[in-house]
């Protein structure tokens, strides 16, 4: 988990425990909002995934939000929209190294609007 959320922070231009929030609340977003099997095995696949999804798993805005709500709750970390950017595309580069591009996108296209942002 550290190699990944190292090189997420580097990537991303942002401290390795931001990084690690930023990404465990972006994959339990994924979880929450996609179908169970894919998300799933995209989680099995990328090292320290599922640890940081059931460490921040919990922290769902109230009412849940959607992806808006999502980039409120990034922003409220201190991340802009650009960072945010960079974090996901980083994050995703990742997953797709180790889960495959099809599976990831699979997940992230069944998300409505979220590949408009990605």
């Amino acid at each position: 988990m550290e190699e990944f959320l190292s090189r997420i922070a580097t990537g991303a231009g942002i401290g390795p425990a931001l990084a690690e929030k930023a990404v465990g609340l972006m994959l339990g977003f994924l979880q929450r909002h996609t179908a169970d099997g894919p998300v799933a095995r995209m989680l099995e696949a990328i090292p320290g995934a599922s640890e940081l999804v059931a460490k921040y798993h919990g922290d769902d805005p109230e009412g849940g939000g959607g992806l808006m709500g999502l980039g409120q709750q990034l922003m409220s970390e201190g991340l802009s929209m650009a960072k945010i950017a960079g974090l996901a595309n980083e994050t995703i580069a990742f997953a797709k190294e180790h889960a495959g591009d099809e599976l990831v996108d699979e997940v992230l296209n069944s998300v409505p609007g979220l590949p408009q942002f990605v």
